[in-house]
C-alpha cells in the first residue's frame, strides 16, 4: 500500500484457498476503487515443517550438538498482477505517473528564465545553485534537465 500507492486489504486465506501443503496463507488484495473488486497482489505461505520433513531438510540444534531438527519454512511472492493494478490506477490518457517510492526519479529540477540575454556568468551561477539544491535533496532521487536547446515547457511535458 505504501510502496505502490494502491489501496489494499490484508487477510488470511480460507483453508480451501491455502497453498497446498501450507499450514496457512496470508494475502494482500489490491483494491480497485470504483469497482468494489480486488486483485490478489501478494501471498505469504507458512509451510511449517511439512516440506522440510518431506525433503529431509534439517538444522543443527546447537553448534556442538549432534541433534538436528526439521526447519520451519515460509515462502512468499508478489504477482505481476500488482504491476497491472499499479499501472491501471496511476495512468491516464497522457501516460503513467509512478508513485514516488517506486519512481526512478522522484524530483526533477528544471531551470526557467534562461534567455539569450543571460550572461555566461549568470548561467554558471544558476547551475551552481541548482547543484546545491540537488545536493540538499540527498534523501530523494533527483535529476536536473539543463539542456539549453529545449524550452522549459517541452522539458515539463517530457518529464511528466
Amino acid at each position: 500500500e505504501d510502496l505502490l500507492a494502491v489501496p489494499v486489504i490484508a487477510g488470511v486465506k480460507s483453508k480451501e484457498e491455502t497453498f497446498g501443503g501450507a499450514e496457512y496463507t496470508l494475502s494482500v488484495e489490491a483494491f480497485i476503487p470504483g469497482t468494489g473488486k480486488g486483485v490478489q497482489g501478494a501471498t505469504a505461505h507458512h509451510l511449517g515443517q511439512n516440506f522440510s520433513k518431506m525433503f529431509d531438510i534439517k538444522v543443527s540444534d546447537d553448534v556442538a550438538s549432534e541433534t538436528f531438527s526439521y526447519v520451519y519454512q515460509n515462502c512468499w511472492g508478489i504477482s505481476t498482477r500488482s504491476i497491472g493494478v499499479l499501472t491501471m490506477l496511476h495512468s491516464d490518457n497522457k501516460g503513467f505517473v509512478s508513485p514516488p517510492r517506486v519512481a526512478h526519479t522522484q524530483l526533477m529540477i528544471i531551470p526557467c528564465g534562461i534567455t539569450k540575454s543571460k550572461t555566461e556568468d549568470e548561467k554558471k551561477n544558476l547551475y551552481e545553485y541548482i547543484e546545491k539544491v540537488k545536493v540538499s535533496l540527498n534523501g530523494f532521487r533527483v535529476k536536473t534537465d539543463l539542456r539549453d536547446n529545449v524550452t522549459p515547457g517541452n522539458k515539463f511535458n517530457n518529464c511528466e
